[in-house]
């Protein structure tokens, strides 16, 4: 086996615009980051990937609550709407992978797992929910819907409108962790925590249940590297090189930083809240708990990034 190295890819990333929102633009996408993907296969590295959902989730809680409007049909649960784009996001993924492979002649084959990931439901995060999620409604609509759902909080967001807000717990445990290593040592490469996974609890007899919340797909990468003992955690975003004073005319990129060196950097307030930052923690989190390197950089620099190229490298 070669080296393990779970790459996780944000859901923003798979869609390019405001203009190309479909599912063939998403395919697209997902087609040119499988192309750097396959091209660190074909290095001999063992891959996991990891995606986010946050766009896709959106497009399912609308359509659902347009159905529900308009024919009374009934709403999806949050964790069905991350249930279903693991399903359509892996999907799309796994085929874009077997292609690539196919034209490169590797044999090597993608399987996509559907992946619960356990959290506590004492997690603080339970008792004051912030993360936005669905549409923009007026402050009618918003009184409407909250007597329709009593149980859901409803606050207003940045003068644009109300919008729906859940809660973001930390997640515990990978439930499909040994399936996942199982696969990884078969040879597959694996698709697994779509979306940050779909958030369930553990019950006293030890049964699951799913609840409506959204785990950040970056800290679900974190720990899936860590319980399998992945080599290296590369993070891809919307930028090659991590930034200190990004967007200031002091603005620096870092090429090589220590675990050490990262956690000062955080410290110092550099990365921004539901940006960079939650990046940084996940790496920090994977350094911590044993792992070695962990790279952040776009998906078309992977490739050169592995490579030591490009990117910025973290190591313990």
């Amino acid at each position: 086996m070669g080296k393990k190295v779970v790459i996780a890819i944000g859901g923003n990333s798979l869609i390019q615009d405001d203009s190309r929102q479909k599912v063939e633009d998403q395919y697209q996408a997902v087609c040119e980051t499988a192309k750097h993907i396959a091209g660190m296969v074909a290095q001999g590295y063992d891959v996991i990937v990891t995606h986010g959902n946050g766009p896709q989730v959106g497009f399912i809680l609308r359509r659902s609550e347009i159905a529900q409007q308009v024919a009374s049909m009934h709403a999806v649960p949050l964790f069905i709407c991350g249930a279903d784009t693991q399903g359509a996001i892996g999907y799309q993924i796994q085929q874009a992978l077997d292609n690539e492979f196919a034209k490169r002649g590797l044999a090597k084959k993608a399987i996509a797992v559907v992946t619960q990931v356990v959290v506590d439901p004492h997690d603080a995060a339970f008792q004051k929910p912030t993360k936005p999620i669905g549409s923009f409604y007026t402050q009618e609509q918003a009184a409407a819907i909250q007597q329709d759902h009593p149980d859901w909080v409803m606050v207003s967001d940045a003068g644009r409108g109300y919008r729906r807000v859940v809660a973001s717990p930390q997640p515990q445990e990978i439930v499909e962790k040994d399936i996942i290593a199982g696969l990884i040592q078969s040879g597959y490469c694996v698709v697994g925590v779509g979306g940050g996974g779909i958030p369930v609890v553990r019950n006293a007899d030890g049964t699951l249940t799913g609840v409506d919340a959204v785990i950040d797909k970056d800290f679900a990468s974190s720990l899936l590297a860590s319980e399998i003992g992945a080599d290296v955690l590369i993070i891809s975003t919307g930028v090659e090189k991590v930034c200190l004073n990004f967007g200031r005319p002091n603005q620096t990129t870092l090429d090589t930083v220590s675990l050490s060196q990262l956690k000062q950097y955080a410290a110092e307030n550099h990365f921004a809240p539901g940006s960079m930052l939650p990046k940084i923690q996940a790496i920090i989190r994977f350094l911590e708990k044993g792992g070695k390197k962990a790279i952040i950089t776009n998906p078309e620099s992977l490739e050169k990034a592995i490579a030591g190229q490009t990117g910025t490298h973290i190591r313990a």
